[in-house]
């Protein structure tokens, strides 16, 4: 008899024959482009990951799980799994329709009849799925701010898996991985969940929890979306690689989950489980603040340190898998070896260095002792994160027009690019209408297109270790948030608030704009007939009235070296 975690899950693809057949038919339906979180869902719906989800959530199953954590069944389910839409496509649907849903490269991976339509709560999703509505969470953020307004439900058809061209020997769906199992004859299996590199408290903490379990280990990074700051996955995956031949290795194995996190903390450590169980594994290790995404708008945590294992403990027999709780791993200078914290034996000296001190070390180009990590994977996190004063980075002025924003952008690009060693480009708000956003109006929406694409811009200049200075009004905090998240993938980002009052800029009013937007003449002109938010925590606030710019450009100088940008 075939053990249960070994026997295939139901996948949601046609056969191959049927497949063809329904590309051909499925090009002439209505079609959506998927999101990159659309395609990750997407993918594990189709292979059985979500199972037992059919396709995207009905309504009456979405209000399950936001208010109980079930479907409308009664089946455990914690994370709302919606096809997030425009109002305009939503508009052009009937119930009862299929759609096509194609990747970003307009190839149709699956069709779904299009059950369920409405506008949800979000501000009752993200009290129940998240805890808070606090945009300090990246997924709430997301939620307000990128998701579409309305939902679609309905069950899905799949044609084919999205396409990898990375790590292909790595990706396994959880029939692929289920037969491996039943290949190598192992019956118990101990999934370990990461984010993050791997280094030697998680090598000794694995090892532990392979042991305790009595099972063989499967390490399951995620590689779809993580918390934006994230090390990219590219690097996290050659990390690990790095490592895997420091384990026994017919006991370990390692498969990449293109799953796109949502940080949501308790009710995700569940979700985990769920799609770990799917995956052919019985254990799963739990970690300490599991999934959390880190501090709230009040600088406090979002979720306790042990509220996932809490809420894991309590479902673990539905899940149907056995948690392993994380045991927070230190390493003892005296006995030359690694520790949980509850066995240190008294009065030893205890050694740790944390995430924040890590990347502080990496980013000053400091040493990283080897009872912490492997020469392995320190030299691949150097590769992808050499020392800040040689990375990319961008300055983002802010503040109304008239402030000064452009001529201290200018005086800081002279003094960079007489420093040398890195490119400097300017992206300055009249330069980018011109040559960038020439066909762009003035409305709210295409004023956050205007700076999104500057955004996108400084990113690029960034992530190739040049520096981008940027001044356009950029009123929007939602807007400046969202250009933060795009280049701090890549290098660090300055936000440096020129704060000006309004009464001096409309004094010096060169260019006659005020006059005009007095007049009634320019319509949502900041800081007379639209709003500007004020920066709560830029980097620097600038002001320049009574102060010339050659000291305002300087201050930008001093506040980059002490943040280690450029050489002091």
């Amino acid at each position: 008899m075939q053990l249960p975690n070994l026997a295939p899950v139901p996948e949601l693809y046609v056969s191959y024959e049927s497949a063809q057949k329904l590309k051909v038919e499925a090009a002439s339906l209505t079609s959506w482009d998927l999101s990159p979180r659309q395609i990750c869902d997407l993918e594990l719906l189709m292979n059985g990951g979500f199972n037992p989800l059919k396709g995207f959530l009905s309504e009456a199953d979405y209000d399950g799980v936001v208010e109980h954590m079930r479907l409308a069944d009664g089946t455990l389910w914690p994370m709302p799994i919606t096809l997030d839409v425009n109002e305009k496509f939503a508009d052009g649907l009937e119930i009862g329709q299929d759609i096509a849903l194609r990747d970003q490269e307009g190839v149709i991976l699956a069709t779904m009849t299009v059950t369920d339509r409405w506008t949800p709560n979000k501000a009752r999703e993200a009290e129940h799925v998240f805890g808070a509505d606090d945009l300090a969470h990246p997924a709430v953020n997301y939620l307000h701010h990128t998701a579409g307004k309305i939902y679609l439900g309905g069950p899905v058809t799949g044609i084919q898996q999205p396409v990898h061209y990375d790590f292909r020997g790595r990706r396994d769906t959880p029939n692929e991985l289920r037969a491996l199992f039943r290949k190598l004859g192992w019956r118990r299996v101990v999934a370990f969940q990461t984010r993050n590199p791997l280094h030697r408290a998680h090598q000794e903490l694995t090892f532990r929890a392979a042991k305790e379990a009595q099972a063989n280990l499967l390490i399951h990074p995620v590689v779809g979306m993580t918390k934006p700051g994230d090390v990219d996955h590219f690097t996290r995956v050659r990390c690990y690689e790095a490592v895997l031949d420091k384990y026994p290795s017919a006991t370990t194995t390692m498969s990449l989950l293109n799953l796109a996190m949502r940080m949501a903390g308790p009710r995700e450590a569940v979700w985990h489980g769920l799609i770990r169980k799917n995956h052919g594994c019985t254990h799963f290790i739990v970690g300490r603040d599991h999934a959390g995404p880190g501090k709230n708008s009040q600088g406090q945590d979002f979720y306790g340190p042990y509220d996932a294992q809490e809420l894991f403990k309590q479902h673990q027999d539905e899940i149907g898998i056995e948690m392993v709780d994380f045991k927070h791993m230190v390493y003892v200078q005296e006995k030359a070896q690694y520790y949980p914290i509850s066995e240190v034996p008294e009065g030893a000296t205890v050694l740790d260095i944390s995430g924040t001190e890590l990347r502080r070390r990496l980013a000053e180009g400091l040493e990283i002792p080897e009872w912490f990590s492997f020469p392995e994977v320190v030299r691949e996190l150097r590769r992808t994160r050499p020392p800040r004063s040689k990375q990319g980075f961008t300055v983002f002025f802010t503040g109304f027009s008239g402030s000064g924003k452009s001529t201290i952008a200018n005086a800081l690009m002279v003094k960079l690019m007489e420093m040398g060693g890195r490119p400097v480009t300017l992206l300055d708000g009249d330069i980018v209408r011109k040559n960038l956003s020439s066909e762009l109006g003035f409305s709210k929406e295409h004023r956050d297109l205007n700076i999104r694409r500057i955004g996108y811009v400084a990113s690029e200049i960034t992530k190739n270790g040049g520096i981008a200075i940027c001044a356009p009004i950029a009123p929007y905090a939602t807007t400046r948030r969202a250009v933060r998240e795009d280049v701090e993938q890549f290098g660090a980002f300055i936000e440096v608030h020129v704060s000006t009052s309004l009464e001096e800029c409309e004094r010096r009013d060169r260019k006659g704009l005020y006059k005009l937007a007095r007049e009634g003449k320019i319509k949502e002109f900041t800081g007379i007939s639209d709003p500007y938010d004020v920066p709560e925590n830029p980097e620097l606030r600038v002001e320049t009235e009574n102060v010339d710019v050659d000291n305002c450009a300087h201050q930008v100088i001093l506040k980059l070296e002490s943040l280690g940008l450029i050489a002091g």
